[in-house]
């Protein structure tokens, strides 16, 4: 599930968590992190799938969320 309600700007990155109803039930947490803006030729993307797994897709996308902070807050 793309939800793009959940994009955002973030010290330079555009976070883009979603996501994805396993059969199971479960929700994987996934991750696109763009950097880059108007004046990059051409700006670089990080995909992150299954970062972890949750019950919810609110869980899964709340963690994704916190979890690109986190990877962009230790990249200075």
């Amino acid at each position: 599930m793309q939800n793009h309600k959940h994009v955002h700007h973030y010290d330079g990155y555009l976070i883009s968590p979603s996501a994805h109803r396993l059969p199971d039930g479960w929700f994987a947490a996934n991750l696109l992190l763009t950097r880059g803006d108007a004046c990059s030729e051409e700006p670089v993307s990080y995909h992150f799938d299954a970062l972890d797994y949750f019950d919810s897709e609110t869980q899964a996308v709340g963690h994704a969320t916190a979890w690109a902070r986190g990877w962009v807050d230790s990249r200075g």
